[in-house]
């Protein structure tokens, strides 16, 4: 269709963004001031609506772009609304209501200057000047690069309407027509405020408000044909005096042109005549009688207009063009004229041209350089617009909008439907109500119920929900009835508020006003309740939908230069349309319920043949089929139709259009059509497209069938059957399916989305290394429904085409645009990225049956929405038939490229990498070893991978507890160094989960001693008390019968407890090791029976123990040849009883169990006698062969200690006398005293310090040794304390060894103990008490040789010697020489006995 770029085509309604989205209008009161009359302000208008554009709204970089203002009008409100494509625009809707006044029909005209946006109101009472600031001067830059922008009526709020300089009453002058509604108003090149309203006369009178700036007085000009005359606001003279003619000349529309220091100022009147009036000169400049371009003119001289209309349009090319609306009954006539001007301020009107029109009611109409549209209600109701050259078109035809329709009167529900879901469908499918009528009807619905009604578009869903289930509710009387009384009780409810809210709908889509913008071809339509949009219709919608009158008319020559195949076209629109015309509506169901099964269309298309053939009662087949004798080429003609619906087609770029823009064009242009408005528009715009479409592609689809089953020759040409079934039949199905999706994309709406979905969500994409994808974190859908398409628009179709525009200057746009494929995989990444899984599914589902593009890609999406809805097991199935297409589709290759942007050697493999990474961020270990089983086979013989999957598949199978599936995946890593580290991982799992038997019970094939290893490298490395690797290694020896490893292990373990757990716990643990180990060694054969004493903690090789340094600071190296000690049985034995003993400490002394766990037997026999327990410490030095010196020398510094101790000493010793197993010890106070044991000097009862002497007594009886150490070394201790020797000490050790008693005395100084002792000692050699001195046989000449320790004597004798002027001394020496002089006459007697027995 080659010449289809200059067709003059039909336009498409399109609803505005307010249907789904309610304004939220900021309010203002207008308190008039002076003499307002409060009567007049109750006289009500009709409503009017208007727009205006700024004049840089079509340029590129202008801030004003795609924006601009529309109002409306009822009564005393007024709505001012700022609207843009490109931005959304902040607190853009106020509403200002006029007190005591009613604005007039009309009455809001604005203008704009360098630096303000001025708004100028009339209403029946005065007149007002809003002034605002531009646009172009509220911002920083002129570049429009956020998404959010300030609109001109923010600061509304802070505007003065009582400002005598902005605001001002209509003087009640007379001539001024209380009921007139023309109006005009517009601002001088001075910036003052000039307002227009019709006087009586026919003249026109003009309020002038000075310059906003500029101090000055509000003046009142009346233009008369006859005269001019200008007065002030007092002093007027009643139109009677005057003379004035009749009112027949009273404008009925105004308008104005501005010339440089001028103002043109037309007034069409009600005698059907055009005045044209000069406000600088103020003067009529031209009147031309309008009905001299009437046809029929008769009837219309003899009355008075009354729904005549001007509308002006001015081109710096062509000049001033007028438009003039001539009504009449049930006729209507439009005049285009051009002003001409001649010399001396003579105008005239150049005739253009008549249009006429069979419409009763004119809303509006609108005029251009080129074109006139008008707006229109026909008879029953309906809004009609319509366009047309006025230049350029063929015998007057009008070009037709199709009208968005109201919904349907009535619902028509199945038996197996649900009432109230589709009731709710209905109501809330986008674009068919506005949220201003569902709330209108909610409130009577509610008979009144105060309601909070600004609500979002869900929470309004749930209000109209809850409110028809509760009147339901309420008038139910009965407690019982059947489901069927049920479904029409709720069939009846839901009909009723349908009604109410159809009444509301059709209210608000009442049409007000057109609205152009010649700049940037917009066309809106101002309607009651919303702002709805005209869209050029493409050239087969077009043909499609023209009305049969125009069809008829069409220029073929605009179809396609071949005059044949235009004509072929046409009639094969023509049998379409017939076949449009004939479905039904349960056919029409039919083929979308067989689209929305994923069912063939084209089974459809010939079943709902069937039933047209059946049900044909007017021959529309036969009609058919003699329209297609009339096609020529039908095969050709369906083949140019499908073609031209083709969104593939390759499109030319406009011409004159260069992509090499500067950057700040491009970030100026960043935000183009960038706004909610925009991309709701465009969603419509798409809707419409493909709803029509889709009906042409069903119709076509029914049309192929008709000529399969005609199957003549003659129509079809020869050999051309076989093509139409196998070439355009299979071309059309899908291009009908790709429609049907399309409309449902732009019905499905998107669904808001959780803060936490959205960052699980990133995280997932993170982890796919896919966070360049469109995600939109902010996004949020607070209080309007946003659908799919819209979404995908804002989100990735709008940027993308801007950024190829300017990112391949040299590039055909062909090239730039999104093909089919990479249009898939932007909306499902689109709709992946903002977290709409079920949306998504729904997608994938309707186009999986029909397009083959790009699978891979679409099951992969799949499979991650499953992941988010729980069903994982599809997931993994998607997931699986995605991994045969990777290398063939380009987003699979983007998931497996590596950073570098290189594409891995076995893409497959890299594949299931970051599927497997996906799965386990999702926390499903059973579909990851499901996943790395299958991928296994894949990596084939690259051991590399197969390591890394089956450490996958270990890893997983142990977080699972499948320990045994664990340990076999473990085996089959073919990596030494991961397989050990599962090894490890393995051990200290089943360890911290306390599954030790399984740990214990795997054979281990050829990793035995890598286990043993490890767990003595945990055993070694981690806490002893809260980890029990020891006891597992004691048991996995054990269960190999291992017993000399087991023994090793639990004594190894009892002497770290013993060094680093100070603790009653770790003590009994270490007697409880010990025992282990020599257990372990009884069970094997005494001469197997040893083990290698375990190093010391130090020499552990510790896994990232720092190592050891000197002084200086440098490592110390480690010993090379260490000493290896062997512990037998009895070494174990003896360690056992030392571990008892510390238990035993421990327990009596807890103090102790810092020190004592690491404490060797020397050490340990120290601290028991600190502790008291003397028979635990001479126990332990009889195991270890140690000298029992320390246990008398501690127990007689404990006797010292209690002797002089007070009674807190004597309490607390009665507690470790109970310790020692004495059963002769009296452990109360009244204990007897024992006979050798001496009563306290003090003469107090028993105490403790008896019962110690006591046991000191007993064990120096018990325990004899040779030299009689014990005794020496108590003495020794005794004596060197100062402590006087008790006698029973005295007399036991004379027993033993009286000459080193002598020498104590002596090296203590005792002189006179020493003297009594060798006096004693003597008298018993000699005879006299020798028993007490251990001697048998005293001095006698038949006994054995006796003698006296002369030294120690001569030492004393000595010592006392030295101070002669002691008397004491003196004696005490004479008494020893005594002593010495009568033992050596008895030596010497006893002597000469023996020598004289011997002679014998």
């Amino acid at each position: 269709m080659a010449a289809a770029g200059a067709l003059e085509r039909s336009f498409m309604e399109l609803s505005g963004a307010e249907r789904e989205r309610p304004r939220h209008f900021r309010e203002f009161t207008v308190c008039s001031a002076g003499t307002a009359n409060a009567l007049a302000g109750t006289v009500k208008y009709s409503e009017s609506a208007g727009g205006f554009y700024y004049v840089e709204s079509g340029k590129l970089l202008s801030v004003t772009r795609n924006r601009f203002i529309h109002w409306k009008t009822s009564g005393d409100t007024l709505e001012l609304v700022e609207e843009s494509l490109d931005i959304n625009l902040l607190n853009n809707a106020v509403r200002l209501k006029f007190q005591n006044c009613s604005l007039l029909p009309g009455g809001v005209h604005v203008s704009e200057t360098q630096n303000h946006v001025i708004i100028l109101i009339l209403t029946n009472q005065t007149v007002h000047r809003l002034l605002l600031p531009h646009p172009s001067r509220m911002y920083r830059s002129e570049l429009v690069v956020e998404s959010q922008m300030q609109s001109i009526f923010t600061d509304v709020g802070k505007v003065d309407f009582r400002d005598p300089c902005n605001y001002q009453l209509i003087p009640a002058v007379p001539g001024l027509p209380p009921n007139s509604t023309a109006s005009a108003a517009w601002l001088s090149s001075d910036g003052e405020a000039l307002f227009a309203l019709p006087s009586a006369a026919g003249g026109i009178f003009i309020l002038k408000l000075p310059p906003y700036d500029i101090p000055g007085m509000v003046s009142v000009v009346e233009l008369k044909q006859s005269s001019v005359m200008q007065r002030l606001l007092v002093g007027w003279m009643p139109t009677a005096i005057r003379g004035d003619p009749g009112s027949s000349d009273r404008p009925l529309s105004l308008a104005v042109h501005c010339v440089e220091n001028d103002a043109f100022i037309f007034a069409l009147c009600q005698d059907h005549k055009l005045r044209m009036w000069s406000y600088k000169d103020q003067m009529c400049l031209m009147v031309a009688n309008i009905l001299e371009y009437v046809p029929v003119k008769k009837d219309l001289q003899l009355t008075a207009g009354t729904g005549h209309k001007l509308r002006l349009a001015y081109s710096p090319a062509m000049g001033l063009y007028l438009g003039i609306y001539m009504h009449a009954p049930k006729r209507g006539q439009f005049c285009i004229f051009q002003l001409m001007s001649a010399e001396n301020n003579h105008y005239s009107l150049d005739h253009i041209s008549s249009l006429f029109t069979s419409q009763e009611t004119l809303i509006d109409f609108a005029l251009t350089s080129t074109d006139i549209w008008a707006l229109w209600h026909d008879a029953e109701n309906q809004t009609v617009v319509k366009y047309i050259n006025f230049e350029h078109n063929v015998a007057g035809q009008w070009n037709p909008v199709f009208m968005q329709p109201l919904p349907e009167e009535e619902i028509i529900i199945r038996d197996d439907q649900d009432p109230r879901e589709m009731y709710l469908q209905s109501l809330f499918t986008p674009g068919r109500f506005i949220n201003a009528a569902l709330c209108k009807a909610l409130q009577i619905f509610c008979r009144g119920t105060e309601r909070n009604l600004d609500l979002s578009w869900s929470e309004l869903k749930k209000e109209v929900t809850l409110a028809v289930e509760s009147e339901l509710q309420g008038s139910v009387t009965e407690y019982e009835f059947s489901q069927e009384q049920f479904r029409n009780l709720q069939q009846e409810f839901w009909c009723k508020f349908y009604a109410c809210c159809l009444q509301y709908q059709e209210a608000l889509s009442h049409p007000l006003a057109l609205h152009l913008n010649p700049h940037t071809n917009m066309v809106c339509l101002l309607k009651k309740g919303y702002l709805s949009f005209l869209m050029p219709s493409s050239l087969v919608d077009h043909l499609y939908l023209l009305p049969d009158e125009n069809l008829l008319t069409e220029d073929e020559t605009t179809i396609s230069d071949d005059v044949d195949v235009a004509r072929d076209v046409i009639c094969l629109i023509k049998c379409l349309r017939l076949i449009g015309e004939s479905v039904t509506m349960d056919m029409s169901v039919m083929m979308e319920m067989s689209c929305f099964n994923l069912q063939s269309p084209e089974k459809a298309a010939e079943q709902i043949l069937e039933d047209l053939i059946t049900i044909d009662v007017e021959n529309v087949m036969e009609d058919i089929c003699s329209k297609l004798q009339e096609i020529r080429n039908p095969i050709h003609a369906i083949g140019l139709l499908i073609r031209e619906m083709d969104y593939e087609t390759e499109v030319e770029m406009e011409k004159g259009f260069d992509p090499a823009q500067p950057l700040n064009v491009r970030m100026n242009l960043s935000q183009l059509y960038g706004s909610s408005t925009a991309g709701y528009i465009m969603c419509r715009g798409v809707h419409k497209i493909a709803t029509t479409r889709f009906l042409i592609c069903r119709d076509l689809l029914i049309l192929q069938q008709l000529l399969m089953r005609l199957g003549d020759a003659v129509i079809l040409g020869t050999g051309q059957l076989f093509q139409a079934q196998q070439d355009l039949l299979h071309r059309t199905a899908p291009l009908l399916l790709s429609y049907r999706l399309i409309k449902w994309g732009c019905q499905c709406l998107a669904t808001d989305v959780p803060v936490d979905t959205l960052e699980s969500n990133l995280q997932h994409l993170s982890v796919l290394e896919l966070t360049d994808s469109s995600a939109s974190v902010a996004n949020k859908f607070v209080s309007s429904p946003q659908s799919i398409v819209e979404l995908f628009f804002q989100e990735v179709a709008r940027k993308h085409i801007i950024s190829h525009l300017f990112s391949q200057p040299k590039a055909p746009l062909s090239q730039t645009g999104l093909n089919w494929p990479e249009m898939i995989t932007a909306i499902t990444k689109c709709l992946m990225g903002n977290c709409q899984y079920v949306q998504l599914q729904d997608y994938i589902h309707l186009l999986h049956p029909w397009c083959q593009v790009n699978v891979g890609s679409c099951r992969f999406m799949l499979g991650r929405c499953y992941l988010v809805t729980g069903e994982g097991q599809k997931a993994l199935e998607c997931f699986c038939q995605a991994a045969s297409e990777v290398g063939k589709e380009e987003f699979l290759d983007r998931l497996i490229r590596s950073e570098d942007g290189e594409i891995v050697s076995n893409p497959r493999l890299q594949y299931y990498d970051k599927v497997l990474r996906l799965l386990d961020v999702v926390g499903l270990p059973e579909l990851v070893i499901q996943l790395a089983t299958s991928a296994v086979t894949e990596a084939g013989d690259d051991w590399k991978s197969q390591a890394t999957l089956r450490t996958c598949i270990f890893k997983h199978h142990l977080d699972l507890g499948h320990n045994s599936q664990a340990y076999e995946a473990l085996t089959q890593i073919p990596d030494s160094s991961r397989q050990l580290d599962c090894l490890r991982q393995l051990v200290v799992v089943l360890c911290e989960r306390s599954q030790l038997q399984d740990l214990v019970e795997f054979p281990y094939v050829n990793l035995h001693n890598e286990v043993v290893g490890i767990i003595e490298s945990r055993a070694r490395a981690v806490d002893l008390m809260t980890h029990n690797y020891y006891e597992l290694l004691y048991a996995f020896h054990i269960y190999r019968h291992n017993y000399r490893k087991a023994g090793t292990v639990m004594f190894e373990y009892g002497m770290r407890l013993g060094r680093e757990v100070r603790t009653l716990r770790g003590l009994e643990k270490q007697g409880n090791c010990y025992l282990a180990a020599i257990n372990c060694l009884r069970l094997i054969r005494p001469e197997y029976a040893w083990i290698v004493q375990p190093a010391s903690g130090a020499v552990y090789d510790r896994p990232g123990a720092s190592p050891k340094r000197n002084h200086d600071g440098e490592c110390t190296a480690a010993p090379t040849n260490r000493q290896i000690d062997i512990l037998d049985l009895e070494d174990l034995e003896k360690e056992c009883s030392l571990a008892r003993v510390r238990l035993a400490l421990a327990q009596h002394e807890p103090s102790a169990v810092a020190v004592a766990g690491s404490s060797s037997a020397e050490e340990m026999v120290t601290l028991l006698v600190q502790a008291g327990l003397f028979d635990t410490a001479i126990s332990l030095c009889q195991t270890f062969k140690l000298p029992l010196t320390p246990v008398f020398e501690g127990l007689a510094f404990k006797c010292i200690k209690l002797q002089f101790g007070g009674e807190a000493a004597q309490a607390e010793a009665w507690a470790w006398l109970a310790a020692n197993q004495l059963s002769s010890v009296i452990t109360t106070k009244e204990s007897r005293y024992s006979p050798n044991i001496p009563p306290p000097r003090d003469g107090s009862p028993s105490s403790a310090t008896d019962e110690a002497w006591r046991l000191l007594s007993t064990y120096l009886e018990r325990y004899k040794v040779q030299n009689n150490l014990y005794h020496h070394c108590v003495i020794n201790k005794l004596l060197s304390h100062g402590v006087p020797l008790p006698n029973w000490l005295i007399n036991s050790y004379k027993k033993v060894d009286a000459a080193e008693l002598l020498r104590l005395y002596l090296n203590y100084d005792l002189l006179e103990e020493a003297v009594d002792l060798v006096s004693e000692y003597v008298d018993a050699v000699l005879g006299k008490g020798h028993q007490y001195f251990g001697i048998e046989f005293p001095l006698s000449a038949t006994a054995p040789m006796v003698w006296l320790p002369y030294s120690s004597i001569d030492q004393l004798l000595q010592v006392l010697g030295e101070n002669s002027a002691n008397s004491h001394n003196i004696a005490l020496s004479q008494k020893i020489l005594d002593k010495l002089e009568d033992y050596q006459q008895k030596v010497d007697k006893a002597t000469r006995d023996l020598l004289y027995r011997r002679n014998l």
